[in-house]
């Protein structure tokens, strides 16, 4: 573990009851995890990604002075409108010069994006609205505005205001922000250590020749993918057989350098299904009968400070429960601000005669603009099978249907969450 780090409390995710329901399941994950992870300093230039360990202010303002926002000409707005627009042309003014000399009353300085305002000055003309005279002055044309085109000192960032916040993923747009209030460094939390193990007689590695009774392993892959970020070293563990001591062994030797583990399959109470004995044999085991679909056999448990989250065996279920579980686990964890994923309010363009109330579903699906009507609508994959990868290719996000949800008509208003709203990216190009 990193130095300074949290330990988990003693049977973190013991509750009272059976089957949760799915909000109760993340309240109880906000309650009893946090970060586990030292913290680090780290160059701004590289750090995207990580998770901000401090927060961080502003040391000063930003611009640190009054500049020009356009290539022009700037003077005194009184001057302007006292001269009627003829102003004689004193001084040059380049970016990155200090102490400009001060324009003389009735005067203006030539002057470019980005320069130092000269004291007397407070309004910029562009250059292509000025016109050149015979005798070297500048004419500018009439209802120009007492400070157009001038940037005030300040008005990105004041002394003090915040410019990233703990727990908050760095982005590109942030690593901006710090590099211009002047940072070069920055407080991040260390990487979370996760592993990612796949179980199963059936499972083969991808590549190998299967026969009819085996299936390719695509959990793994995806889940190396999923798990896989600048705040986070994944460790790929590979694949474990039905087969007790062998997974007693892999997961033992793996709580002691990571502090998170990840398998799939072997989560349910079948013969061949050894994960939940051998968990409680190693630390302790707290089977979730959670009320969803897919994902319903999920396991969380712990080997000391070490988590485990068995997750089942399809891969559809797999990425769902990763998306909606492991991945605040991932943030809680890592010492991330774990937020809810923004869920959209869209008409259905599908029908679901009947669903069973009580539980929590959650569909592949995509949102689609009707030629006809320019209405944007949802649309789920037709095919509901927990074991196809296609649908999951096709989906774009998800569509949460709530507990008390019995059936869907087209029009009925629903929930649609984008995979992007949970850290999946579609990269330069679209996934549809």
């Amino acid at each position: 573990m990193s130095a300074g780090h949290r330990t988990l409390i003693d049977d973190c995710f013991v509750h009272d009851g059976q089957r949760m329901r799915h909000d109760d399941v993340l309240a109880l994950l906000a309650e009893r995890l946090g970060p586990v992870t030292g913290t680090a300093t780290v160059p701004v230039i590289g750090a995207q990604g990580r998770i901000v360990a401090e927060p961080v202010t502003a040391p000063g303002p930003v611009p640190r002075s009054d500049n020009a926002a356009v290539d022009g000409y700037a003077f005194a707005h009184a001057a302007y409108l006292e001269t009627s627009g003829r102003l004689p042309v004193c001084g040059r003014v380049a970016a990155g010069a200090t102490a400009p000399e001060p324009v003389p009353a009735g005067h203006c300085a030539r002057i470019f994006t980005g320069a130092p305002m000269p004291a007397n000055t407070d309004t910029v003309a562009m250059q292509e609205d000025c016109t050149i005279l015979d005798d070297g002055a500048i004419a500018v044309p009439g209802g120009l505005k007492a400070g157009a085109n001038r940037r005030r000192a300040g008005e990105d960032f004041m002394q003090g205001d915040p410019v990233v916040r703990a727990g908050q993923t760095l982005r590109a747009q942030d690593l901006a922000a710090l590099a211009a209030t002047g940072y070069g460094a920055v407080a991040v939390r260390e990487t979370l250590r996760v592993a990612i193990l796949s179980t199963g007689d059936e499972i083969v590695p991808p590549g190998v020749d299967a026969s009819a009774a085996q299936v390719h392993d695509a959990n793994r892959p995806m889940l190396l993918a999923l798990a896989g970020q600048a705040a986070t070293e994944v460790t790929d563990l590979g694949h474990v057989g039905d087969d007790a001591d062998a997974l007693r062994t892999t997961l033992a030797n793996a709580a002691s350098g990571h502090d998170l583990i990840i398998t799939s399959g072997g989560a349910s109470l079948g013969e061949e299904d050894h994960m939940l004995g051998v968990l409680e044999g190693l630390g302790k085991r707290h089977l979730w009968q959670i009320a969803i679909k897919p994902g319903r056999p999920m396991m969380f448990g712990q080997i000391g400070d070490t988590v485990v989250l068995g997750l089942p065996g399809n891969p559809v279920a797999v990425l769902v429960c990763f998306l909606l579980y492991a991945r605040p686990v991932i943030g809680h964890l890592g010492g991330a601000t774990v937020t809810p994923p923004r869920a959209y309010a869209l008409p259905a363009a599908f029908a679901i005669e009947r669903k069973k109330t009580g539980r929590r579903e959650f569909l592949r699906g995509w949102a689609e603009t009707e030629p006809e009507t320019g209405t944007l609508r949802a649309h789920k994959f037709p095919r509901d099978g927990s074991g196809l990868v296609s649908g999951l290719q096709a989906a774009q996000g998800l569509i949460d249907l709530p507990e008390d949800v019995g059936a869907v008509a087209p029009g009925d208003t629903v929930r649609f969450i984008p995979f992007s709203e949970m850290g999946l990216t579609t990269g330069w190009g679209s996934s549809a």
